[in-house]
């Protein structure tokens, strides 16, 4: 992901590696309103334990380390994630029946330690709050550059708006591995991949979650 926290994770790195570094379970929740307008995405991101551990040192916190944290620690971590860069689009593509959809800026940030676990919600607006009602929404999360892996296993649901059926659409792991192998044997054996302009494989790895809801 694109937050500082992860940038200065990268710059640390002696080399650019063609695999995941964090791995990341995700939830998703579209929020309709009582019109049936999709006005908002409640977006969950459960840290693997390495990683958790990693920040938590990074901040100086949990000095005891038995990877639980006080309600004050877990406000003084809160938004770590959330210091996005210009152009980054939280690692998240949102479509309507094919359509790319706008999403805003994170909102209403927690966070909270579980089982060792970093685990961090936020909202983001859809811009425009297109209807939801007879329509297909397609969210996929991804990290272009495969430094962080997602995996779609915690909550999706659509709140506020019945009749909707939701499946899960898994990646072709062969083929992103194929994808993955070939880019990498166009590259010479000391040459810098971000450099080089390694090409984008994340999404061959993406879990696509799809929302069809039907008529009112």
């Amino acid at each position: 992901m694109r937050s500082l926290a992860a940038i200065a994770l990268i710059c640390t790195a002696t080399a650019p590696q063609a695999h995941p570094h964090i791995f990341i379970d995700a939830g998703l929740v579209a929020i309709v309103d009582d019109a049936g307008a999709l006005q908002a995405v409640e977006v969950t991101w459960a840290y693997d334990a390495f990683y958790s551990l990693l920040i938590t040192e990074d901040f100086g916190l949990d000095p005891d380390g038995d990877a639980v944290l006080t309600p004050q620690e877990e406000e003084q971590l809160r938004g770590f994630d959330m210091q996005w860069i210009p152009g980054y689009d939280g690692d998240l593509v949102a479509r309507l029946d094919g359509a790319p959809l706008k999403l805003s800026r994170p909102r209403d940030v927690s966070l909270v330690m579980r089982e060792g676990r970093i685990v961090t919600t936020h909202v983001r607006d859809v811009v425009g709050a297109p209807v939801l009602a007879g329509h297909s929404l397609s969210m996929k999360p991804f990290d272009p550059t495969y430094y962080t892996a997602y995996d779609v296993t915690l909550n999706v649901t659509v709140e506020g708006l019945d009749g909707c059926m939701i499946a899960r659409h898994l990646p072709d792991l062969d083929a992103g591995m194929k994808q993955m192998q070939s880019a990498l044997s166009k590259l010479g054996r000391d040459e810098d991949a971000i450099e080089a302009g390694f090409p984008e494989v994340g999404e061959a790895f993406a879990t696509e979650v799809e929302m069809t809801c039907a008529p009112r």
